[in-house]
């Protein structure tokens, strides 16, 4: 491990016992993150994401390969891996009955602070996560982004060299997504390193310096949100065509062939490609749809994103593996917030 490196695996893999045998949730999964770096872990639901982060954390046992994190190894040094991270899981760690100072002060005391140490943490991580004004109120009375903003302070309160964050904003409302977003900005601002886990493509985007793109176990992708999307050259442009018989089937012979059309795929009725000029290709497409007889319900036109870079290497559509829940092998975490005490 290199003196920026924080993170490290090799061939990481993990399997469960199934009915039908066993399944691979992790299959030879290798990363390097360095110290201060925001990085992501992008999939669907049940590629890998959380069993990963779970083997990271030391809250599953590493079926094969190695990983080191802040410098030890986490199969044969778990407890000093657990002094130096911070771990917010899906469902949170907090006591709904206490307060939220409470809870910050009983989870310093348990990672071997004194309580004249943890007070004044405490206090910091409320004004820093926007939790003062009601820190001294019960959890239970907490709104979904404040209750998350508490997880994350939680996760920070004995400063942690690495926070792993799994799934920060499923369900919240765009706008404390985008308030618990900025805070999580903040983070790295103070030279913490963010380990994260989503499913939301425009979260990846925004908050990563890096990031991995997970299906099935396996990495698919590895770089920079731009230089992921740069690798998808032109304009996307998506067909949605009307509901005729084989209209799709039509439709892709016909334009396939234009030597300005670069890459084309055909599903339930829309056509996504992506041409070198956008702007030049529409009124072509539009064109040569119609000579066809092939009706267009709908046409848009959009730069790469992050789900064009995932259907480029999956052949489908990150956008449409939103499910609630996480399937066998990637379940939601269910572990509270980490005892470094233990």
């Amino acid at each position: 491990m290199t003196a920026d490196t924080i993170i490290r695996t090799t061939d990481l893999r993990k399997s469960f016992a199934a009915r039908g045998g066993p399944v691979e949730a992790v299959r030879g999964v290798s990363i390097s993150v360095a110290a201060g770096e925001t990085f992501g872990f992008l999939g669907p639901n049940g590629a890998g994401k959380t069993t990963t982060l779970r083997m990271l954390t030391t809250l599953l046992p590493i079926g094969a390969g190695s990983a080191t994190v802040a410098g030890f190894d986490v199969a044969r040094q778990p407890q000093q891996v657990r002094t130096r991270i911070g771990y917010v899981s899906q469902l949170g760690g907090a006591d709904e009955l206490a307060t939220g100072r409470e809870n910050l002060l009983l989870q310093g005391r348990l990672y071997g602070a004194s309580k004249a140490e943890v007070a004044p943490r405490a206090q910091e991580l409320a004004e820093l996560l926007d939790l003062a004004e009601f820190a001294d109120r019960r959890v239970s009375t907490y709104s979904g982004g404040q209750r998350r903003r508490l997880d994350i302070a939680l996760g920070l309160v004995h400063a942690p060299a690495v926070l792993f964050l799994d799934e920060p904003t499923t369900g919240l409302d765009p706008q404390s997504r985008a308030n618990l977003w900025d805070h999580i900005r903040a983070l790295r601002g103070q030279g913490t390193t963010v380990f994260l886990t989503t499913h939301y493509l425009e979260e990846a985007d925004a908050l990563c310096d890096r990031l991995m793109i997970m299906d099935h176990g396996q990495i698919v992708a590895d770089g920079t949100p731009r230089a992921l999307k740069q690798e998808v050259s032109g304009d996307a442009i998506l067909i949605s065509l009307r509901p005729e018989e084989g209209g799709g089937e039509r439709a892709a012979p016909v334009l396939r062939v234009e030597p300005y059309v670069r890459e084309l795929t055909a599903e339930d009725g829309q056509l996504r490609l992506y041409v070198d000029d956008g702007g030049a290709a529409l009124p072509q497409l539009i064109r040569l749809l119609d000579q066809a007889g092939i009706g267009i319900r709908s046409i848009s036109m959009s730069e790469p994103t992050l789900d064009d870079v995932f259907l480029r290497q999956t052949g489908r559509s990150l956008r449409d593996d939103r499910a609630p829940g996480e399937v066998a092998g990637d379940g939601a975490a269910r572990s509270h917030q980490m005892e470094g005490a233990r």
